[in-house]
């Protein structure tokens, strides 16, 4: 792994210095790079900017391994006035989520139950609902979780990471219940065993994996959505969907907010589908360590954005 990338997720699980960066208002300005703000109605002030440039939008709250069923059933209560929020508001916004939010160290029953309130109330609000995908060790609960509500909540999507050797054969899985699924590259430290150390190896990986999803686009038998900041490799799947004759009303590109902006915008200007993640919340510290470390060439422009 490089150097850089290792320090960063090192940080990333340390407890010490998560607890200093909640307490440092200089920390917290270099979080304004890539959240907009602690709170949801921060969020959805950003997002209505972001929809009034041809984008999409979907809003998550930072937070995860939950480890009690109240505070499960808060997060979910949470995401139900959001969802109510954004049809009020007219955003074309969506709703991801962590499963370890919503209890799934304590019950995956008990997260299942939470997950079905926010599927039907996604479907009720002309919305959809994303499962964010955590560390390896909850892969497998999480296919599970998502074949489940597939079977009733046709618009429901998961994200997989191609950084996972496994992946191939999670896609392959998921195939007959014709997935909508982000594919991603992976934040998370992973030993050599379960994921590529090399950015090159997943770089192929993910290319791999995006073909083989655009192919199921023209039949619906696969909904490709491609979550990554790598516009060499975004350029790439674009003239990939293009000599397949696959439209671009058949994928979606997503990236996170504060990254890439104009980038975005351009997307937009040539006909893609983008939609803008939004992040917001108090427990930020290991996700924002995660984003720096998945390019730590966004320490400078951490830096540059404090003092230029």
């Amino acid at each position: 792994m490089p150097f850089g990338r290792s320090i960063l997720l090192a940080a990333a699980r340390s407890q010490t210095l998560n607890d200093f960066a909640l307490r440092s208002k200089f920390v917290k300005r270099a979080t304004r790079t890539f959240m907009p703000g602690e709170h949801a109605d921060d969020a959805l002030e950003a997002g209505v900017a972001i929809a009034a440039s041809g984008r999409g939008l979907i809003f998550t709250q930072l937070g995860e391994a939950i480890t009690s069923a109240k505070a499960a059933g808060a997060v979910r209560d949470h995401y139900l006035r959001m969802y109510d929020r954004i049809r009020t508001m007219g955003l074309p916004a969506h709703i991801s989520v962590k499963l370890t939010q919503l209890g799934l160290d304590l019950s995956p029953m008990e997260c299942l139950r939470n997950l079905v309130v926010l599927a039907a109330k996604a479907e009720e609000t002309g919305s959809a609902l994303w499962l964010d995908m955590e560390d390896s060790k909850y892969v497998d609960r999480t296919l599970e979780l998502y074949v489940a509500l597939k079977k009733n909540y046709d618009s429901t999507g998961i994200a997989l990471q191609a950084y996972l050797h496994r992946t191939p054969e999670d896609l392959s899985r998921l195939m007959p219940v014709k997935p909508v699924i982000r594919l991603v590259k992976g934040a998370y430290d992973e030993p050599k065993a379960v994921a590529f150390e090399k950015k090159r190896d997943t770089d192929r990986a993910y290319y791999a994996l995006a073909s083989q999803m655009l192919e199921g686009g023209p039949t619906g038998t696969c909904s490709p959505v491609f979550g990554t900041h790598d516009l060499a490799l975004i350029a790439r799947i674009v003239e990939q969907a293009r000599a397949s004759g696959v439209g671009k009303d058949k994928y979606q590109i997503h990236m996170l907010y504060g990254i890439r902006d104009s980038a975005q915008r351009r997307l937009v200007a040539e006909g893609h589908i983008v939609k803008t993640l939004v992040s917001y919340g108090a427990a930020w510290y290991r996700w924002y360590m995660r984003r720096l470390a998945e390019r730590p060439a966004n320490v400078l422009f951490v830096v540059k954005s404090l003092f230029g």
